[in-house]
């Protein structure tokens, strides 16, 4: 009697350089109990791939589990899986990134492992043709991704249970589909469900089920400690398995060798459909939601991957930074390029279930790798540079000190836009907008959105079932910024701000300034935009800007004429960011519950994170308005509420023209 093939895999991975306690979690959690389980186990073959940096960190931090794995692996039970050492999503790297990645990686499980790995993790499979060269370079076989791959490009759905070859320029891979289907059941069916899910994907007899996906599942998501370990669903699980008479576990690279494919395919640039889903502007992510419900699944298809940077300028900035830095490596050192590789971890660029580009410590850590990159190329001179970074059809100005790495744009506002500190390693401007999300409408309109779920007894919730608890203090975060958050930005309005106002985008906004691009003269660095403020009429306004920047700081002039004459009220919006904006003090204040300074000319900023202080003088008498800006963003376990940095307002009377100075000084305490 033939026997269906099992094709069990699970992916593991943590953030380079994340928090030491998450990591910890995870390890204890889910990591070390599950290979503890499988090496009770070891008839039960499976395939692993664990991120590089994550698997070094096990390797240095939990010898025991490390040489668990090892001895797993001698003892054939384990078939390890590639992908980029640092988990890149592939096609958004330049190709001899990818190869070099993915190479470190190869080489890593050699030498620890003993085995060459011949198949590929394809980073949230994300998929791209142009990828297939570099992993044939890359001395790979095989690749993951998933049957909505196929089947929302027209492939038969019955026929999801082998493997298909693909090719690109004559380079040919094979490719194994992920089933949905069990990657809903496994492990939130219990062990007889699960068993009848696997038999049930595939009516040949020597067909394939297919599973490969995140590890953090086993014990790690909310619920699920308990149910796999405490309440013994894995080890049922493996027990019914390799007890049942028309089950047989194999590894991906086996079952290839041993079965024939399907024959040629060629893949939709796509990922799974949930990403699809993510990477839509919000009002287009919940039509698609209310389709899934009356359409074939199979006919829908959301954003690709690489819509993230449409969506989230913050992420498409970091992405054209990393970009312009693997432009310039063939200069770089081998510590150099392990920064650039580690700026390439996929978490930071985009959104979903998870945090992601939400955290702002996984920010921090792309900007440190970034600086760290770019204090290799500083000198002992200030070097100026224009380039248009961001790909949007401006010119930004890149300056580069000593000690600090500055970037203004033409395109908002003549603002700064990167703040970097290369002593400290550090982007005070690495900030985040705050902008409307799908699931909002759980907040907002909960009625509305509210699904019933029928809950069986023998199964529990996952992420994308589970609904989050709310807060009942969330309402009051959700304001919708409508420009980004740079610094230097410039508001005007008739009636004086107050920190409600400025908090809450509660005061009218008058000037055409703040979401608007300026004119960047060749000459020095200026900027000037010939704009208006819209009273009853149209009146003829115009700003310059001119910066000057010294090793460890600049100076801002600017320069205001309009037609209006009548006493008016201009506003300079600054928006820094800071690890722990509670415990940055504000001319000696902490600014927890919002900062209102009236008749100063100098704000004196003590960051406690990078023992570095701002100085920002002034030479008029101004009020200054800051409150910790905060998003509402989804997570596996509900809503966080996040700070990702501190609104500035320093605010000046007009009547008809203003001239004033800013100096900004960094000082290392």
């Amino acid at each position: 009697m033939k026997k269906r093939a099992l094709l069990f895999g699970i992916h593991m991975h943590q953030p380079v350089d994340n928090f030491g306690g998450a990591v910890q979690e995870a390890i204890d959690l889910c990591y070390k109990p599950f290979f503890e389980t499988m090496a009770r186990y070891s008839a039960f073959k499976f395939s692993v791939h664990c991120s590089g940096w994550l698997l070094d960190t096990i390797r240095k931090q939990e010898p025991e589990l490390f040489a668990l794995m090892q001895k797993l692996t001698d003892a054939g039970s384990i078939e390890w899986i590639s992908a980029g050492y640092y988990e890149p999503v592939l096609s958004s790297i330049p190709s001899r990134d990818r190869v070099a990645q993915i190479q470190l990686l190869n080489k890593f499980i050699k030498k620890h492992f003993g085995v060459k790995p011949k198949g590929l993790w394809l980073t949230e499979r994300v998929w791209e043709s142009a990828v297939v060269p570099d992993i044939v370079a890359s001395k790979i076989d095989f690749a993951l991704v998933d049957d909505y791959h196929f089947i929302s490009g027209g492939y038969d759905a019955s026929k999801m249970d082998g493997y298909y070859i693909t090719e690109e320029g004559a380079d040919e891979i094979a490719l194994f589909p992920i089933s949905q289907a069990l990657r809903y059941a496994l492990p939130f069916y219990s062990p007889q469900r699960a068993i009848e899910a696997i038999l049930n994907v595939s009516e040949r007899e020597d067909g394939a089920a297919i599973i490969f996906d995140d590890a953090e599942k086993f014990g790690l998501w909310p619920k699920t400690h308990e149910w796999v370990y405490e309440k013994k669903w894995l080890e049922e699980f493996l027990e019914a398995v390799l007890l049942h008479p028309k089950i047989e576990t194999l590894h991906y690279g086996a079952y290839q060798k041993q079965h024939r494919s399907y024959g040629i395919s060629y893949l939709n640039n796509t990922s799974y459909f949930e990403m699809g889903e993510w990477s839509l502007d919000p009002q287009r992510a919940l039509e698609l939601e209310r389709l899934k419900g009356e359409v074939d699944i199979s006919l829908l298809k959301g954003g690709i991957w690489k819509n993230f940077f449409l969506k989230y300028h913050e992420s498409n900035y970091l992405h054209k930074r990393m970009l312009f830095m693997s432009h310039k490596q063939e200069k770089f050192t081998k510590k150099a390029k392990d920064m650039l590789y580690r700026l390439q971890t996929n978490d930071v660029f985009w959104h979903g279930v998870f945090g992601g580009l939400y955290l702002p410590n996984l920010r921090d850590n792309a900007y440190k790798y970034l600086l760290e990159l770019e204090k290799t190329q500083a000198n002992a001179q200030i070097q100026y540079e224009l380039l248009d970074i961001d790909k949007d059809g401006y010119e930004e100005l890149k300056v580069l000190t000593p000690h600090l790495s500055l970037v203004f744009s033409a395109k908002h506002g003549g603002q700064m836009v990167e703040f970097g500190s290369l002593d400290s390693l550090f982007n005070w401007q690495n900030t985040l907008m705050r902008r409307k999300e799908a699931y909002h409408e759980k907040i907002l309109h909960p009625k509305d959105v509210v699904t019933v779920i029928e809950q069986r007894d023998d199964e529990i919730e996952t992420i994308h079932k589970d609904i989050a608890t709310l807060g009942a203090d969330l309402h009051q975060y959700l304001h919708f910024d409508w420009h980004p958050k740079f610094s230097f930005i410039d508001h005007f309005s008739q009636s004086e701000f107050t920190l409600y106002t400025f908090e809450n985008l509660a005061f009218r906004e008058i000037g055409d300034f703040a979401n608007q691009a300026f004119e960047y003269e060749k000459k020095g660095m200026r900027f000037r935009r010939d704009g208006g403020i819209y009273l009853e009429r149209k009146y003829d306004t115009s700003i310059k800007k001119s910066y000057r920047v010294r090793e460890s700081g600049l100076s801002l002039d600017v320069g205001i004429q309009t037609e209006h004459e009548e006493k008016l009220f201009y506003g300079l919006e600054l928006n820094l960011h800071f690890a722990h904006p509670k415990e940055t003090l504000f001319n000696s204040q902490s600014i927890e519950d919002g900062l209102c300074l009236e008749d100063v000319d100098e704000l004196v900023i003590f960051d406690d994170f990078t023992r570095q202080t701002l100085c920002l003088s002034i030479d008029h008498k101004c009020s200054i308005y800051g409150y910790i800006l905060h998003t509402v963003s989804q997570s596996e376990s509900g809503f966080d509420k996040v700070a990702q940095g501190v609104s500035l307002l320093i605010m000046f009377p007009i009547n008809g023209a203003l001239k004033l100075s800013i100096d900004l000084e960094v000082e290392n305490v």
